[in-house]
């Protein structure tokens, strides 16, 4: 008998050593219980909540696999649930015969309970008329981040940290970033000072179906434009729900709520990205471009919106090298301080950015390569330090 038992509060299952690994469907969505992030002990008797969506859906028929070395058998079963106060558990009950095994090096046959998701292949929408004019090009950026979780702490924004390596990625340089609570007012005024300001502008958060979700009305506001709902929008929102069993029921009042987030500002620009998101960019004045707060959407979207960006050209964008040292802050500091007063003139931008008690890394950006280069040679030998990639730093962070 295989058992996995779920205890809250911890986020993430922590699979046996057996790699026995549990997976949960709901109608034909297939789900994994590795991505849980509310406590067991929360969920209603009998389900489980995931994060596969924006919004977390109940789950309520599970398969057990086993995949253990020297098992030759898919050991596919649905396993017995039960709850108590502090847990919920699955167990699979003992493999019902022994000659169901396939042989040695054959695939196993898919689960029955796992059915495959639909496919979709959505149009693209077709790329319009540079929005900033002709020969013109993205120079400046600002974020707006949307939401109440982020300022009371419950969610971490990672959207405006990719935002930012996209924007340095790509050339363009990124002027500020505001988080700013889900009040119509705050919307209203921010968007349109950004707007003014500067050439690309994204907001991310406050497009879901709940009432606080207002970035749309709040952006209509903004540009004094009336909102409607958007016909494609609503039809590839159909057909991407239609197989979602649990959606077949929904009353009125939920219908509603859904279609909400297809009510755009009425003279804003509706671009389809990607061919499997029936999610698309709304633009508004050629400027502000609108995406979902869910970290893994907006990033797939922000990167499906280059082909509509009047993106700087490769000569514009800027080379990065970094110099790591185990030398204090304090002691090359001089040294830095009369490096980027010679090299300022040349569009060489210096930081530094210690770690606590583990060294420092000193940045060198600039769009000549080859002097960025040879800059940072010089750098590693007078602060005795090494050239990082920017894999490698990236790395060396994270671990920290």
């Amino acid at each position: 008998m295989h058992r996995v038992v779920l205890k809250a509060p911890r986020s993430f299952l922590a699979l046996p050593a057996s790699s026995t690994s549990l997976t949960a469907t709901s109608g034909r969505r297939l789900l994994l219980a590795r991505g849980l992030t509310r406590p067991a002990n929360t969920a209603p008797r009998g389900s489980l909540y995931t994060a596969a969506s924006s919004y977390p859906l109940p789950v309520r028929r599970f398969a057990l696999r086993n995949t253990s070395a020297g098992s030759t058998s898919p050991a596919i079963q649905t396993p017995r649930l039960t709850t108590s106060a502090r847990s919920i558990s699955m167990s699979a009950p003992a493999a019902a015969n022994a000659d169901q095994s396939t042989s040695p090096g054959s695939a196993p046959k898919p689960e029955a309970a796992a059915q495959e998701l639909p496919k979709f292949n959505f149009e693209l929408s077709s790329v319009p008329a540079n929005p900033l004019g002709e020969g013109r090009y993205i120079k400046t950026a600002a974020a707006l981040v949307i939401g109440d979780e982020i300022l009371n702490g419950k969610t971490l924004d990672r959207n405006s940290n990719y935002f930012a390596r996209f924007c340095f990625e790509n050339g363009i340089d990124l002027k500020r970033i505001e988080v700013i609570p889900d009040e119509e007012e705050e919307i209203v005024e921010a968007a349109r000072r950004l707007v003014k300001t500067y050439d690309f502008v994204i907001t991310t958060g406050g497009i879901g179906p709940t009432h606080d979700d207002i970035t749309y009305q709040s952006l209509a506001a903004a540009f004094e434009q009336p909102l409607e709902h958007h016909a494609e929008t609503l039809r590839r929102m159909g057909e991407m729900i239609r197989h979602r069993t649990d959606l077949g029921n929904q009353t009125d009042e939920q219908r509603v709520a859904r279609e909400r987030m297809a009510l755009f500002p009425a003279r804003a620009e509706v671009l389809y990205i990607a061919s499997d998101i029936w999610v698309p960019v709304v633009r508004l004045e050629g400027k502000l471009c609108v995406f979902p707060g869910i970290p893994k959407l907006f990033q797939r979207m922000v990167d499906g919106l280059v082909p509509f960006l009047p993106l700087p050209p490769p000569s514009e964008r800027p080379y990065r090298q970094q110099v790591f040292t185990n030398l204090p802050e304090s002691s090359i500091a001089p040294y830095l301080t009369t490096l980027q007063a010679r090299v300022k003139n040349a569009g060489v931008r210096v930081g530094s950015y210690p770690l606590l008690a583990k060294g420092v890394y000193v940045s060198l950006i600039g769009r000549d390569q080859e002097r960025i280069q040879a800059l940072g040679e010089e750098v590693a030998r007078e602060i005795q330090g090494r050239l990082v990639s920017e894999e490698e730093a990236k790395k060396e962070k994270a671990a920290l």
